[in-house]
């Protein structure tokens, strides 16, 4: 097993909180360097009294890929393997060991766990491959914002996956993401054919209820020919349905979750998003139908797009509910009684119990 050069590097503004915990997981790298961005707390002296080099750079405008960009070029020219991990992320144990175990000379990019939420009790809910760690050299960011490396080397691009490396995400929720947006419409403007950020916009307008604006660039993200990932374009469907449900266009979404479910049907998403919408329109046998179909997929692939209330207690409280209102107490309960199992500290659903007893 041969020992590489590790550099972890990061760019970061205003993460003092986070930085004694983000260290104490990657001190033992070769190297540790910080471009900062503009921090006004104590970033920069937190980091300069653990021994992190850390450069300070105003990025104006401001571009994602042009802020890691300028990260990359404060690691060593001598580093093997570069690992981008922000201050919000922690390396869990072991994981130098790991990296030297699987990386070899030919290596440029290694797929590695990712927990993008975890609950309190550090178990995790929405975990996916992600490729941070790469070859010093041969890779740049590239997109104002969801920036992405691009390899740049003259030999084929080689990966490996290590599931036993993993990093652990607790993400700042006080940090605002207002830059998103409009960093968003720019990188559709600069590559309109790029499948992946014209469906994150499509994704933005919703979360700010621009539902019309929603509902055309996800279509236009539908009919991109490099948009062939069967869950991304799902997804799409799926938010879609979300916007014509805010308008109260219900057979539009019917028609879109339809859509969704034909697209991918080894998702639970759609049946749970279709048992959700006939549900909320007191249609409680068609919600019956969609969430035992949901119930019948077991399992998911490690993806950033799996939703939280296809796999916690959701499926389980609509279903009892769904039971009670037609009459079946007895199924009502049976899934009620999984539900608290799931969740025991849900107030809601131990009055629930209440009703059937």
């Amino acid at each position: 097993m041969k020992n590489y050069k590790i550099c972890v590097y990061a760019i970061s503004k205003n993460e003092e909180k986070f930085v004694q915990r983000w260290y104490d997981s990657i001190k033992d790298a070769t190297y540790i360097c910080v471009l900062d961005t503009g921090s006004t707390d104590n970033t920069v002296e937190k980091l300069k009294s653990l021994g992190v080099k850390v450069k300070v750079k105003k990025i104006s405008p401001w571009r994602f890929d042009k802020a890691r960009n300028e990260s990359l070029k404060l690691i060593p020219k001598d580093t093997d393997i570069c690992i981008c991990l922000d201050l919000d992320e922690v390396m869990t144990n072991g994981w130098i060991e790991k990296l030297n175990q699987i990386w070899d000379d030919k290596t440029t990019r290694l797929h590695y766990k990712y927990n993008w939420k975890l609950d309190e009790e550090n178990k995790p809910l929405i975990s996916f491959y992600a490729d941070k760690i790469h070859k010093n050299n041969v890779y740049k960011w590239t997109h104002p914002v969801h920036e992405v490396l691009t390899y740049i080397g003259n030999d084929k691009e080689i990966y490996k996956t290590c599931n036993d490396l993993i990093i652990n995400h607790y993400p700042d929720n006080e940090k605002s993401r207002s830059s998103y947006l409009p960093l968003l419409e720019l990188s559709v403007k600069e590559n309109p054919l790029d499948d992946r950020n014209m469906h994150y916009l499509g994704r933005e307008y919703m979360y700010y209820h621009r539902w019309n604006e929603c509902i055309d660039t996800l279509i236009k993200h539908l009919n991109l020919k490099t948009a062939t990932w069967k869950d991304e374009r799902c997804a799409s469907m799926r938010f879609i349905a979300r916007s014509y449900i805010n308008l109260k266009r219900y057979d539009e979404a019917r028609m879109w979750l339809d859509k969704a479910i034909n697209e991918a049907p080894y998702l639970r998403d759609p049946y749970v998003e279709r048992m959700l919408l006939e549900y909320n329109l007191k249609n409680y046998n068609d919600a019956i139908k969609y969430g035992l179909e949901a119930l019948k997929i077991k399992s998911h692939a490690l993806s950033y797009i799996n939703e939280l209330f296809s796999w916690n207690e959701t499926i389980y409280d609509v279903l009892s509910i769904c039971y009670y209102y037609i009459g079946n107490k007895e199924e009502g309960k049976k899934y009620l009684d999984i539900a608290i199992e799931m969740n025991p500290n849900d107030k809601r659903l131990i009055e629930n119990k209440k009703f059937f007893e």
